[in-house]
């Protein structure tokens, strides 16, 4: 079971970032993903969440209006379309998935929810 987070790199603000997380070992369909990110000096911060069979879905309030969570089940590949990126948004950007079925991303923030991990991608927002 492997989760691969990529999409990350340098944007100016304002700019956008689609960043994928793609999962190996078993079928996303049913599970719900989160994403977190870390930026340096600081704790790993809840961005967003979609639930299991895509009931719902959760943003923390920085990225609320900026940033969609969305799922294709037939690339078994979860995305975080990130619009008008801020310098702030800067940090290494992590999906995870806990096992908990079905999960309905109530405690999204909380990374104790996840069981696996993906290797994390850095995000960059600088001019």
């Amino acid at each position: 079971v492997q989760l691969q987070a990529s999409g990350g790199g340098l944007v100016q603000p304002g700019g956008s970032l689609r960043l994928s997380c793609a999962a190996s070992g078993f079928t996303l369909d049913y599970y719900a993903i989160g994403w977190f990110r870390q930026a340096p000096g600081k704790e790993r911060e809840g961005v967003s969440c979609i639930s299991s069979s895509d009931i719902s879905t959760y943003y923390a309030d920085s990225v609320k209006g900026r940033f969609t969570i969305s799922r294709d089940n037939a690339k078994n590949t979860v995305y975080l379309q990130m619009n008008s990126l801020k310098p702030e948004d800067t940090a290494v950007y992590y999906c995870a998935a806990p096992t908990t079925l079905p999960y309905y991303c109530s405690g999204y923030e909380n990374p104790y929810e996840y069981d696996y991990w993906g290797q994390g991608t850095l995000v960059t927002v600088s001019s």
